[in-house]
């Protein structure tokens, strides 16, 4: 599952669904982030993935958005 939040935080999104598998980009340390804790503490793994040059998320969501419209 892929989903969005609208606080600082997806702490309190994460600690309801209890995802197997939280996913951040490779700027993260995850060590820092206390929705890691929260993730690790049922199970669940936290990791960051390494970018891929010339592939954004940011592109991807424009790319999305153009062909709906």
């Amino acid at each position: 599952m892929v989903t969005w939040f609208d606080e600082d935080t997806p702490l309190e999104l994460i600690t309801e669904l209890k995802p197997n598998t939280l996913v951040k980009g490779g700027d993260y340390n995850m060590r820092l982030l206390p929705e890691t804790a929260v993730v690790e503490s049922y199970g669940g793994k936290a990791v960051a993935i390494a970018f891929v040059q010339g592939h954004s998320t940011t592109a991807l969501v424009t790319k999305i958005r153009q062909t709906r419209d």
